[in-house]
């Protein structure tokens, strides 16, 4: 993959947020120590996760999170998003473990952003369930009042979206229900338990508060009615269906009818101001109209009765989970973002953009990563308020259905050994940082 490697990365504005990310199910272990989720349950099913994996220790996090911390100290990150798991928290001195990583994080410099829901649902409750959502406002303001005095950057929820539709519509992740459009509630209830835990933050003093959701360009298969009508549908699902509320305070035309409860008066709420929206970009999407087929797309299977089918996108170099590298789409998906929500739309983060490839010498993900943080910076000068990156992820860890087969991390875990070793990609992005804190040229 090419790469503009003999030039620097841009300069950003001072106070840029750098920083890697993670999330507790992935990384943390001690499973002993907390309550189970949904994912504990779905991976003890057969042939739920390919390598027949469980999160059960993980990368450890939760016993060697010092050894964390300053891995995060090295690389010159000034801030590092994780998640709080929920199940942990519910535990006897579950919080006592974000209390020392909270500490640790300040001692070191490192901004602590905590992720207050990242995929695992204790497994007693249920986001079919509406109640689920005011439960979640309880546990946010019980997780703010024992951290809110060293935390003051927030997320709500990362990725509702990709909860929604692998979780509860394609049954591919935990809980692993296979719901189609039936799915649409879980949408609805976890936007509202953003909109509920937003005004629980703020009871709590917060100031800084944001959601962490995935986006990424539709792209047409052609200019045939039936493609772009069926891309269309696609983009409202999958990115307007989880903005519109949040930004406009209103569904797209012909949700909110299948949707439960008092739609209007619970719009009220999943509109409660943010301070900043967080994007999680990886990859474009190419749609065309139905083929008729169950196809298997990326390892997810798209049942054949979808009103749109996934297409390959061609002409551009892939990661291992054969995912499309395009960095050009981070700066379409930001500027569209600008163009279609105008004034409505808050400072942007990116909460998440990495990739999974092999080895410690890991020079696709330096290009990766070179390139997207270009586009960034495209996006910056067209005139997209961005204040931060998040590269996801600090580890390799446990990837969802997918096991320990891909890695995502600036850091190499051997999972048999528990060892760190910094990758090529690493070394790379630590220069990085190192350059963008460098004294500025006065002329």
């Amino acid at each position: 993959m090419a790469t503009d490697a003999g030039t620097p990365i841009p300069r950003f504005p001072p106070g840029f947020l750098w920083g890697v990310s993670t999330s507790a199910h992935q990384i943390e272990g001690a499973a002993e120590l907390r309550e189970p989720s949904v994912w504990d349950v779905f991976t003890a099913g057969p042939g739920r996760v390919k390598d027949g994996s469980t999160a059960a220790v993980a990368c450890d996090h939760f016993h060697r999170h010092r050894e964390d911390v300053a891995l995060l100290a090295d690389l010159g990150v000034n801030a590092y998003r994780f998640s709080v798991s929920w199940p942990r928290v519910r535990s006897e001195g579950g919080l006592d473990f974000y209390d020392r990583l909270v500490d640790d994080l300040c001692a070191a410099g490192v901004r602590p952003v905590p992720t207050l829901f990242h995929w695992d649902l204790p497994a007693d409750l249920d986001w079919l369930d509406r109640d689920t959502a005011a439960r979640f406002a309880e546990h946010v303001a019980l997780v703010a009042g024992r951290l809110g005095d060293r935390v003051s950057r927030w997320i709500t929820l990362n990725e509702p979206a990709e909860h929604t539709l692998l979780g509860h519509a394609l049954g591919v992740h935990a809980p692993g229900r296979r719901l189609l459009f039936d799915a649409l509630p879980v949408a609805h209830h976890q936007l509202l338990a953003h909109g509920l835990a937003a005004r629980a933050l703020r009871a709590a003093g917060a100031t800084d508060i944001g959601v962490a959701n995935s986006h990424g360009p539709t792209w047409a298969a052609s200019t045939e009615a039936a493609d772009v009508e069926a891309a269309d549908f696609y983009d409202l699902l999958l990115n307007r269906l989880f903005a519109d509320p949040l930004l406009l305070g209103r569904y797209p035309d012909g949700i909110e009818a299948l949707l439960p409860g008092d739609v209007e008066a619970d719009l009220k709420v999943i509109a409660e101001p943010i301070d900043w929206y967080g994007v999680n970009y990886y990859a474009p999407t190419r749609v065309g109209a139905p083929r008729g087929t169950e196809i298997d797309f990326g390892g997810v299977t798209m049942p054949a009765e979808l009103p749109f089918s996934v297409r390959e996108i061609e002409g551009h170099p892939v990661t291992d989970f054969g995912w499309p590298v395009v960095p050009e789409g981070l700066t379409e998906v930001l500027t569209s973002f600008r163009d279609r929500y105008g004034d409505r739309l808050p400072p942007v983060v990116v909460t998440e953009n990495g990739c999974s490839y092999p080895g410690l010498d890991d020079q696709d993900r330096i290009a990766y990563l070179d390139g997207h943080l270009r586009a960034l910076h495209r996006a910056l000068a067209a005139g997209v308020d961005v204040r931060g990156y998040f590269v996801w992820s600090l580890l390799d860890n446990f990837e969802w259905a997918e096991g320990y087969a891909r890695r995502f991390g600036l850091v190499h875990v051997d999972f048999e050994t528990l060892e760190r070793t910094p990758k090529a990609s690493y070394a790379w992005f630590r220069e990085v940082l190192r350059a963008q804190r460098e004294p500025r040229d006065p002329r």
